[in-house]
This record gives C-alpha cells, structure tokens and sequence, in this order.
C-alpha cells in the first residue's frame, strides 16, 4: 500500500460540505469517486477537517492509501482529468504510512470576506458574505487580538454531533497564532491562523466581530465571552459563502 497527501481546492457553492452524506453532492464523495474510477479501489479519502456547505478551500489535504502502481504525477493529471471543473488537485505526493491528514495537521488559516459595496456583483454572490450597512471597522481589527493565544472556544463552536460520535477528546482549547482584518478595496477581510478550530467556530467569531463593528459589543467584551463558555453568549453564525480554508501546516 503506498500512502497519499493531496491537496486541492474546490468551490463549495454546490456541495453540502467535505463529509460523506447519503444523497447528497460532497467533496469526499466527490474525491472518491474519482479515485474509484481511475484505480478500481475504494477508497474514502480523509480530509484535515470537515468543510460545511457552501464553504470554499484553496488548500484542502486530504490522504488515503492505494494499492495502484500509478506515479504521483499519473494520478494528479487523471483526478483532474474526472473530477468537476469546480474541483482541482494541486499537487499529489506519496507521504510516510504514518500521514493522516487531519491528525497530523499542525495549523490551518482560515479567511473570511466580507463585501461592502452597496450591490455585490453577482459573480461574487456564492464567494462573499454582502454586508452593506454601516461597521466601525477599526474596532473590529482590535476586537480580533482578543482571541490571540489559548482559550477555550466553547462560547464559538457549534454542537458537532460527528466528533462526539467518534469519540474524540472534547476539549475546546484552541490556540490562536495570528488573527486580523484588512480592508482591499470593497472587500473587508478576516485572516485567522491556529492550532485547530471547532465546528463553525471561524464564522462565529465573524458573527460576533460584527456585533463589535455595529456596536452592539465593545472589543473587550470578546473576553468575558470566551469566559463564558456559552454559545449564546456570541453572536450569530456568519453564513458559509465568504469562508475559505487557505492552507494546513504539517
């Protein structure tokens, strides 16, 4: 058996997520399927974390293992020879049996964007969250350096009934690296980098910047939420549009 890291991107706009879910267009499935048909073997291809519906990846990893004698180089031009246009492979590459994509991942960088023109163009509709209304953007960028270093993110994370069902360890301490905003021409944009992130735990903390920017929040008041440890202590789930994964760490 030889053992696989791919990375790919795809455009999540018409899949419901990276996991498998019966009748239902995923990029799991997806993946696959393809594999299926290139090698003849079944295989489920497992991924450094599990995207929800509508969100995008410009650098997804994945790794399954193959019986196939297929060059590393063979089977990225065949992946994306079968797989849909909405879907790449950007490198392929034999890794040690030990790889695992998602328990081996050291970081991941999330970005979320924010359109803030008063029409969205449509070809950006699917890839933006449109907010035209009024934001202090300059405290959203301090209420963003409240979530540096190791909390505990339970006021962010949304109940995920799959990691609960494969049994893994339930803490909700994170450790953020690095977490901003930037302003690039109509788009407002959230950069956030770390050890590991929960079930919607990113989209949350858009959510409840945006409170900030509204003024609903102070900037400070990201501490006593984290402290909280209460989901309804944050704000809403930002929706799934403007979310992109950038890249994993190993």
């Amino acid at each position: 058996m030889r053992n696989f890291k791919v990375t790919l991107a795809y455009d999540g706009s018409g899949f419901s997520g990276w996991q498998v879910q019966p009748g239902a267009a995923t990029i799991q499935n997806t993946l696959a399927s393809a594999i299926g048909r290139i090698t003849g073997e079944k295989v489920l291809p497992q991924g450094s974390g599990r995207t929800d519906a509508g969100v995008h990846a410009l650098g997804q990893v994945a790794s399954f293992a193959l019986e196939s004698a297929i060059p590393a180089e063979g089977l990225l031009i065949a992946l994306n020879d079968v797989l849909p246009a909405s879907v790449r492979v950007l490198e392929v590459n034999e890794a040690s049996p030990e790889f695992h994509a998602r328990k081996c991942a050291r970081a991941k960088t999330y970005r979320y964007r924010i359109y803030r023109g008063a029409i969205c163009p449509p070809f950006l509709a699917n890839y933006v969250w449109h907010y035209p209304y009024p934001l202090d953007e300059d405290v959203m960028k301090q209420a963003a350096e409240f979530v540096l270093g190791e909390h505990d993110f339970t006021s962010f994370a949304a109940v995920d009934p799959e990691r609960e069902r494969e049994g893994e360890a339930v803490s909700n301490v994170r450790q953020i690296l690095s977490s901003s905003w930037a302003r690039d021409s109509q788009e407002f944009t959230y950069t956030v980098r770390g050890s590991g992130f929960l079930h919607h735990m990113v989209r949350n903390l858009v959510g409840t910047f945006v409170l900030v920017g509204k003024g609903t929040l102070q900037p400070t008041d990201i501490t006593r939420i984290l402290e909280e440890r209460s989901r309804s202590a944050a704000g809403a789930t930002a929706p799934a549009s403007g979310l992109y994964l950038v890249n994993v760490e190993y």
